[in-house]
């Protein structure tokens, strides 16, 4: 029976392709999920592969994920820098977490050099464009 993994995306990332491109590259959400379901596929793994713009509804998946996930990898995109609460439900999920961003976070702005989710997160994959979400199955593949 395959192991499922959560993959939990937040804001903005369902304008990939379309916003700004010199830093998150062209490939769209859908690419990256098509990606991640053939890498899945080969791992012998099973994902689930979410979108939202709503810190509530990624809190509330995360808060359910044990019920039915072996592991997540998650880009919380903006709210790695601010949200406490994705923190904490990460943190009570006591599942793997592997974190992912599709620019390096440390060559950008200062603000975004702080993550609320690194401190509690088995892993960091950053700087590594759309290869990252498939690093990040490895990663779990391996761990599992």
């Amino acid at each position: 029976m395959r192991k499922k993994i959560i993959i939990l995306n937040g804001p903005n990332l369902n304008m990939l392709g379309k916003r700004e491109p010199q830093i998150y590259g062209t490939q769209t959400l859908s690419d990256i999920e098509n990606m991640c379901l053939k890498k899945a596929e080969k791992l012998n793994l099973a994902i689930d592969f979410r979108q939202s713009n709503s810190e509530c509804e990624l809190i509330e998946w995360i808060q359910k994920a044990n019920e039915n996930f072996a592991a997540i990898i998650i880009n919380p995109a903006a709210f790695t820098h601010s949200s406490i609460a994705i923190r904490d439900a990460l943190a009570g999920a006591n599942l793997p977490i592997i974190e992912v961003h599709l620019s390096n976070i440390y060559q950008r702005e200062e603000f975004r050099h702080h993550s609320f989710i690194s401190p509690i997160a088995s892993g960091i994959i950053c700087g590594l464009g759309t290869n990252g979400y498939l690093l990040a199955l490895e990663a779990i593949a391996e761990q599992l």
